[in-house]
């Protein structure tokens, strides 16, 4: 589901809702979960999972093109871990699953 099918979804689901309202109410929500986790805070919405932080630290690396190796830095990368009830529902539920397409 993209940003814009969430946010049609939810203006369909609650008519009181003008299709702004439901782009604003999904950009508040976000924004709240970028700013928690930008200041190292954790996320937890029971039933469906958790995000946080993980921390890579710095490493040597190879450009796949010319074979050199590069240093790359360490960084902070989100983790999502799913909830108990999430994972249950997914695995019950009958999924057509499509390839995914490579990128060229």
């Amino acid at each position: 589901m993209t940003r814009s099918e969430l946010i049609d979804r939810l203006a369909q689901r609650f008519p009181q809702l003008i299709a702004r309202d439901a782009d604003e109410a999904v950009k508040v929500i976000l924004g709240a979960m970028t700013d928690a986790l930008t200041h190292g805070g954790r996320i937890e919405i029971r039933g469906f999972g958790s995000f946080s932080l993980n921390y890579r630290p710095p490493r040597v690396g190879r450009n796949p093109k010319s074979g050199e190796t590069v240093h790359v830095s360490g960084k902070y990368v989100p983790h999502f871990k799913s909830g108990k009830e999430l994972r249950e529902r997914v695995d019950v539920a009958p999924v057509a699953v499509t390839p995914r397409r490579r990128a060229a």
